[in-house]
């Protein structure tokens, strides 16, 4: 029986580490031929398990000593100044966004009617932000086999109305960023890099290698169960750009202009000697609000779960690398009918799928029932040609709220051609190989 509260602790996660050791790996049932393959799992230890108890145990629950060491070590990871914990990937693109419409920012404030280019082909909380606040979203074709945004429209899609762009890094492989960030830089634009779906990945920008997500004013990354590692439901923003961090914590914490961390009052020394706006002067700064914000904070016990991934994501990237080039080696022999994906020129991504677009001759409606029915979990490339959802039929109907360049044939394509299957750290060789066999199989 413990005596004090540290021992009384010690005690409880030791047995939180053996449980896990029994009941979640070593009574894991092992990887048989047969069995179901998904895209995506969890790849954790008692490391995990052991911070989660140890967060709950205090009992703080909303952000606290585990988000400031995650905090800390993700942005060191990726080598920027600052890095902002929130709820969900989604909700770090609301904030990254929504950072860009600040007046803190003057003429390159982002105001409504104003211009971001962006593709149809992925994720639609990429480009939610912009249509729930006004602006209006240009969409510009893709290319196969690397299904990133198509450069060579990229002054086409330039208006005077133009003030950003705002892609995502397909399945981990980085979009063209020296293409990209120069058209940015010449055009005096914001560039945002969803790399929700990238993070490790890598990019050679005028002789250096650096991490996407870094290059261009802000990334973002998500941490749902799926991804390059997880906090359950999760995400962040990071950004160099001081003022953008400054507006991005506001936003993540209701709009509020005080930075006092939660349980921390008045650490400016200012709290009650200041005029705001046309409020009384004195007004309680912990109250007082520059924008209209949200609260997309998220918990210390998930921010524990992410410091304990961090530790073990190096080793994530390595081992997706590995699992893709043996997955591409083992479909080499099948590029009469599939075509296989390739990594932008200049690029090291961490793969987070495997994408396979059928050609002529080759029925993806048959290819994808075949290969599910074989137990291997697929997956399309998301929204496939995002304007043809039925959110968009309103806009579609009036002709107004967005631009797009071009048919989008490419995007079309994709939706009609194209699906993917699982990279994820926890697929063994034989997984990899048997979800090459069982395409072998349906095409031939």
């Amino acid at each position: 029986m413990a005596n004090t509260e540290k021992e009384a602790r010690e005690e409880i996660l030791a047995l939180v580490a053996d449980y896990c050791q029994t009941w979640h790996l070593d009574n894991k049932k092992k990887y048989e031929v047969g069995d179901r393959i998904p895209y995506a799992s969890r790849v954790y230890d008692a490391d995990e398990m052991v911070n989660l108890v140890d967060s709950a145990l205090e009992f703080w629950l909303t952000s606290g000593r585990y988000t400031d060491e995650f905090e800390k070590n993700l942005a060191q990871y990726l080598g920027v100044r600052f890095c902002s914990l929130v709820n969900s990937g989604s909700s770090a693109n609301l904030a990254a966004f929504m950072a860009l419409t600040s007046p803190l920012l003057g003429e390159r404030q982002v105001r409504r009617g104003d211009e971001v280019i962006t593709v149809a082909a992925g994720f639609p909380t990429t480009v939610t932000p912009m249509i729930q606040y006004g602006a209006v979203p240009v969409f510009v074709d893709v290319t196969i086999p690397q299904y990133n945004i198509d450069v060579t429209q990229l002054e086409a899609a330039l208006s005077e109305k133009t003030k950003a762009v705002m892609i995502a890094h397909t399945l981990g492989n980085p979009f063209d960023l020296g293409a990209v960030k120069d058209f940015c830089d010449r055009h005096r634009l914001w560039l945002i890099e969803d790399n929700c779906d990238a993070l490790g990945s890598r990019y050679c920008l005028d002789g250096k290698e650096q991490l996407t997500g870094t290059i261009g004013d802000i990334g973002t990354s998500s941490f749902y169960p799926p991804h390059h590692m997880t906090t359950g439901e999760g995400g962040a923003v990071y950004t160099n750009d001081p003022l953008l961090h400054k507006i991005i914590r506001s936003l993540r914490d209701w709009g509020r202009d005080c930075s006092c961390p939660s349980g921390h009052d008045n650490l400016c020394g200012h709290r009650f000697d200041r005029q705001y706006g046309e409020l009384p002067l004195g007004y309680d700064h912990k109250y007082v609000y520059s924008h209209f914000g949200y609260n997309l904070k998220a918990t210390d016990l998930q921010a524990a779960i992410g410091c304990a991934q961090l530790r073990k994501f190096p080793a994530f990237v390595e081992r997706r690398r590995h699992n893709f080039d043996r997955l591409y080696a083992a479909l080499s022999d099948t590029q009469d009918q599939l075509i296989l994906p390739e990594a932008c020129p200049g690029s090291r991504p961490s793969w987070f799928g495997f994408l396979i677009t059928c050609k002529e001759g080759t029925d993806r409606s048959k290819v994808v029932p075949y290969i599910e029915n074989k137990g291997i979990q697929t997956r399309m490339l998301f929204a496939g040609n995002l304007t043809r959802h039925p959110c968009f039929d309103q806009m579609r109907a009036t002709g107004s709220g967005y631009r797009v360049i071009g048919d989008l044939a490419v995007t079309d394509r994709i939706m009609r051609d194209t699906f993917w299957v699982g990279l994820y750290p926890g697929m063994t060789d034989t997984m990899i190989d048997e979800m090459a066999r069982v395409i072998h199989e349906t095409i031939r």
